[in-house]
């Protein structure tokens, strides 16, 4: 007789379990998406206008472009070059400019010639290591602001290859 009543108390407390893990699941569930909510709330209308593009909007790799007045930014040409030494090394540098306010073409031309003509002086040994791009970075960064007066905010690095 003690067996029967021993089962009988073991099957409610294996329900009872069961119900208090769903009921937790859910409200981890909801909780997650309370939060995920309040992170990342829904794009405005301003963003979501910048993001209808017409058909032929789109790059070499099919990644859509956003139109420059729109968003200030004017990518550059990718510049291929050899480096000062060794010379049969050869660098690709993508990168992109975000222009305080409407973009100008020509100087974004001008800080192209500018990046292009400074790679060629440099050297492997001076951009080896995430040290050596970071030295790199800066002196772009800092050629541009003279270059540009202050117009350009931003140099975006896309692509940097070294073969």
């Amino acid at each position: 007789m003690e067996e029967i009543e021993s089962k009988e108390t073991k099957s409610p407390s294996l329900v009872m379990t069961i119900a208090a893990v769903a009921v937790l699941t859910l409200v981890a569930a909801g909780g997650g998406w309370l939060a995920g909510m309040l992170l990342a709330p829904p794009p405005d209308e301003a963003a979501k206008a910048l993001v209808e593009l017409p058909a032929n909007a789109t790059g070499e790799e099919g990644i859509p472009k956003i139109a420059a007045a729109a968003s200030g930014i004017v990518q550059l040409d990718p510049i291929t070059t050899n480096l000062a030494y060794p010379t049969e090394n050869w660098v690709r540098l993508e990168v992109a400019l975000q222009f305080n306010g409407a973009p100008d073409v020509a100087l974004a031309e001008t800080i192209h010639q500018d990046i292009a003509a400074y790679l060629k002086t440099v050297s492997l040994q001076q951009i080896q290591g995430p040290r050596g791009f970071q030295y790199l970075r800066d002196d772009i960064q800092e050629r541009v602001d003279l270059r540009s007066e202050g117009r350009v905010t931003n140099v975006m690095f896309r692509t940097f290859v070294i073969q």
